[in-house]
């Protein structure tokens, strides 16, 4: 893992979640501020924690799990695919490829 925000946002969910599979991706590079940014972040994760939440709950989850960083650092975008391990395996363990960056700016 690279840079500090990511392997944060790793070990907190961890500690949260106890995950079976986590995966902590930086896509900084693909976005206008560039690949030290450190501020886009997708994140894949399967938890038994999920079974019985609804994806809004299971999106509350992982943020609470990394804590104010969403505040307090430059992370600008957290794509979450939260998954129980029943629905990971039903999907053969993929998630959908990120969109293309839009546009925009990180600086403020």
């Amino acid at each position: 893992m690279t840079g500090d925000t990511q392997g944060e946002i790793h070990n907190g969910i961890v500690a949260a979640l106890a995950p079976a599979v986590l995966e902590v991706v930086d896509e900084s590079h693909r976005h206008a501020g560039g690949p030290s940014a450190q501020s886009h972040y997708k994140v894949v994760v399967v938890s038994e924690a999920f079974v019985g939440q609804p994806l809004v709950a299971r999106h509350r989850t992982v943020h609470a799990a990394t804590g104010n960083m969403l505040a307090t650092r430059r992370i600008h975008a957290l794509a979450i695919h939260a998954y129980t391990p029943a629905e990971w395996t039903a999907r053969g363990g993929s998630v959908p490829a990120s969109p293309p960056c839009l546009g925009g700016s990180t600086s403020a």
